[in-house]
């Protein structure tokens, strides 16, 4: 770390600890300065009025976000407060700024947050699930791991994410990861089943480490898809991160079946009882294999997601926990993020992948740098046609818009990154052509008739050689369209 940097982080260090013990005197008040600190530091990197918004929440006892910001003071340790503010605030405001101008000086998509597979071996066998099938195939070292998050943090990315596989068997290197850089955010997305004592005791020293516990819903569909006994261990890990006042969240890839079960007040009020503070939700997707087209949602059951989202997220009667769901929120992020837009993915084998569900890939870390690989004719692809449609409840190019991922992977050349069977795009294409045709007129009618937010994205076609390249196409394309696709290619 650069010591302009280190001097940096020890003033705001010292600025957190004096807010921290200060709202402890009276946090209903004090809670108020915390957010006008922040916005102080922040010095216009961010909307005024996301900090407008936190400072009405607060002030208001029944509101949503202020019984959120009271359990995270009184659940959470303060180290580990005061750590995750450091890297999520002061390390997301450097990292901002980096990745907006590398964007300018490169001339292609640059991360904020990057995803890496420690391992691909996996101590539970979920249905559905790609990973079920690898087995201890292939492992990314500590030293490849360390380069990734050094040269993730010169492009600007200060979040980091470990998926798998179980990342938590390689708990021990990710601990050291975390020390090691402690201007960064880590979190892993586990199965539970390696949290005790000792991890969590080693978590909160580090402090800049949270976890998503993998969890379906109740008891009977949980344990349905993911194996007998899962879900007891699930709650169990849960109460013993709770009582070291651990950060932790859930991850739950809905479907078809649990739908009804995740999005119910009595499992989300559980949950929230449990000691959860965020939900990461996606939909499931059929990858791999051994997909399972049956558990893809319906398009009638998204539709009810969509509005349920909004009313679990509500200052009045919503949930206090942070529930994102990367699907349906596309509209709040400009549509697809992948292709390192504001992420990509790093597997087990090293192959720099442009999404965690998109298993092709051009580029690997073991020849490739991360500005090559994002330079990289599969990467560029995502950069010049991003977004893959107008309507952000569409937003990807595999599973609302597949035709475009078809054509992406064929012009660039990549391959199948699949551990055991490789496939071409196109059985992709097959799985979720269907559910794209039916989920378009309901997206459309939901985009026509309702308010969405700017979120103020630039896109490739937003610049000079962009808005050119857009003159050059052929007039009768639609820009709800992918780009540049060519007529009847499938």
């Amino acid at each position: 770390m650069q010591l302009t940097k280190k001097l940096q982080r020890a003033v705001v260090s010292l600025a957190i600890d004096r807010t921290l013990r200060y709202i402890n005197k009276n946090p209903e008040e004090n809670l108020v300065k915390l957010i006008c600190k922040a916005q102080r530091l922040a010095g216009g990197v961010f909307p005024k009025g996301v900090f407008d918004s936190f400072r009405d929440a607060v002030t208001d006892r029944e509101n949503t976000w202020s019984r959120f910001a009271g359990n995270m003071l009184s659940d959470i340790d303060h180290t580990v407060l005061k750590k995750m503010l450091l890297a999520l605030g002061l390390g997301s405001y450097n990292g901002t700024k980096a990745v907006r101008a590398n964007r300018e000086k490169y001339k292609c998509n640059i991360p904020y947050i990057i995803l890496l597979d420690p391992t691909s071996a996996c101590n539970l066998k979920c249905k559905g699930c790609w990973a079920s099938e690898y087995g201890n195939r292939s492992s990314l070292t500590y030293d490849e791991m360390e380069s990734i998050v050094s040269q993730g943090v010169e492009l600007g990315a200060h979040l980091y994410m470990f998926t798998g596989g179980e990342p938590l068997i390689r708990k021990d290197d990710i601990l050291r990861l975390c020390a090691a850089h402690p201007e960064c955010a880590f979190l892993a997305y586990t199965n539970s089943t390696l949290i005790d004592d000792d991890f969590c005791v080693r978590m909160n020293e580090a402090g800049n480490l949270s976890l998503a516990l993998s969890i379906e819903g109740n008891k009977e569909t949980n344990d349905s898809r993911r194996g007998n006994g899962s879900y007891d261990k699930t709650i169990k890990a849960m109460r013993l991160l709770k009582s070291h006042k651990c950060l932790f969240g859930i991850s739950i890839c809905y479907t078809r079946v649990n739908l009804p079960v995740v999005t119910s007040d009595d499992f989300l009020d559980k949950m929230v009882a449990e000691g959860v503070k965020f939900a990461l939700c996606f939909n499931y997707m059929p990858v791999g294999h051994d997909a399972d087209v049956d558990l893809i949602p319906t398009p009638e059951q998204r539709q009810e997601l969509y509005s349920r989202l909004r009313v679990l997220r509500s200052g009045k009667g919503g949930k206090p926990m942070f529930i994102m769901d990367f699907q349906n929120d596309g509209e709040y992020v400009g549509g697809c993020i992948a292709g390192g837009r504001n992420y990509f993915h790093i597997n087990s084998a090293g192959d720099i992948e442009p999404c965690v569900f998109v298993h092709y890939s051009d580029s690997n870390i073991r020849t490739d740098t991360l500005l090559e690989a994002l330079r990289k004719p599969l990467f560029t692809e995502f950069w010049h046609n991003q977004p893959f449609n107008d309507n952000h409840l569409r937003p990807c190019p595999f599973f609302e818009n597949p035709e475009c991922l078809v054509r992406m992977v064929n012009e660039t050349g990549a391959k199948s990154t699949d551990l055991i069977s490789p496939e071409p795009v196109e059985a992709l294409y097959e799985r979720c052509s269907g559910y794209a045709e039916k989920w378009s007129p309901i997206a459309d009618e939901i985009w026509k008739s309702s308010k969405h937010p700017n979120p103020k994205t630039q896109f490739y076609r937003d610049t000079p050689e962009g808005r050119e390249k857009l003159k050059q196409d052929a007039p009768e394309k639609k820009k709800t369209e992918c780009p540049h696709l060519p007529k009847g290619h499938i």
